[in-house]
């Protein structure tokens, strides 16, 4: 049994993490840490586990193997690294950090204890992206010509934490890094930037809304937007010299949707019923298999950073302007 802490009764963790550990059954839940006590409480009233006041007390307890880091993004760095120096294995709400100086001092203290650190990007375990990945290289719709993604929301409640620059808020790191790592999944880890824009607000100086373009070594385009400012949308497109397919609902599918993706060729137009999956949970159970296969990161500590670089470049080279305030 995998003895996990919780580092931040965030609202990510009750509706969708924590619910998936308890339907893991190698996984338990032993303590819950907020710095508010009556979180706490609540939160351990729902999952178990003792609740904590405080963060560092939870690093300290005995029946702690690991530790799901749940607090706002400008904390990660600090409280992931606090639990590698205790000892814990660490999973971490995405992104892993805001800036790649911070994912490099966390994937080298991992890699110098002998722990499994993961970023908490559930949608790269659900089936539907692998039956996508089949039909690719099965040559359905040809040779990869163009790679687009898109991930946007409707504006949050003023108060929301994603509006706190202090904290790491603003859409890059919250909804942005999702076709970013999608384009990694699909086009391999030697992408770089083109170019990308950022829409900020000149009150919160937090990004809005942005996009970005980023290619191959070979030049094959990937084309990605994000935002708080638009509808929902979550989706992403591979096109072909044959055809293309498209996935809508390809980052958050509840666990009891048939996903569908759609294969669009010159003359004919295919759509196919995939069948549903729990990605938060198989999130979890990855991260049980990597403490347990010894905890060697090996390749994946390349992605984690890989993914960190191409977010700091696309916030370093961005073409800044105002956004319409909206809250």
């Amino acid at each position: 049994m995998l003895r996990i802490g919780v580092l931040g009764c965030a609202a990510i963790a009750g509706r969708k993490v924590l619910p998936a550990m308890a339907r893991v059954e190698d996984v338990a839940i032993t303590a819950l840490a907020s710095r508010d006590p009556a979180k706490a409480a609540e939160f351990a009233g729902r999952f178990g586990g003792a609740p904590v006041t405080g963060y560092a007390d939870l690093l300290d307890r005995p029946d702690v193997d690991a530790v799901y880091v749940a607090v706002p993004t400008g904390l990660h760095h600090r409280w992931a690294l606090r639990a590698l120096e205790a000892g814990k294995h660490v999973l971490v709400e995405k992104p892993l950090t805001a800036t790649l100086d911070e994912a490099a001092e966390l994937v080298a203290e991992a890699r110098r204890s002998g722990l499994w650190l993961m970023d908490d990007f559930m949608f790269r375990h659900h089936s539907q992206h692998t039956a996508v990945r089949r039909l690719v290289e099965s040559g359905r719709i040809g040779e990869v010509r163009s790679f687009a993604s898109a991930f946007g929301i409707p504006p949050l409640d003023p108060s929301d934490v994603r509006y706190q620059a202090e904290l790491g808020g603003g859409a890059l790191l919250d909804v942005g890094v999702y076709p970013v790592q999608a384009a990694l999944m699909f086009l391999g880890e030697e992408l770089s930037v083109a170019g990308s824009v950022l829409r900020v607000d000149p009150e919160l100086d937090v990004d809005l809304e942005g996009a970005a373009l980023l290619h191959t070594p070979a030049g094959v385009p990937a084309h990605l937007s994000f935002g708080f400012r638009s509808s929902y949308r979550s989706m992403y497109e591979i096109w072909g010299s044959e055809g293309r397919i498209v996935l809508e609902r390809a980052f958050t599918p509840p666990p009891t949707l048939n996903p569908t993706l759609r294969v669009v060729r010159q003359d004919h137009a295919e759509e196919i019923t995939l069948p549903p999956d729990d990605q938060f949970a198989q999130l979890v159970r990855a991260f049980a298999r990597g403490v347990r296969d010894g905890a060697v990161l090996g390749p994946y500590a390349d992605r984690l950073l890989r993914h960190a670089a191409l977010v700091d470049d696309i916030r370093s080279q961005a073409r800044r302007g105002p956004a319409a305030p909206t809250i």
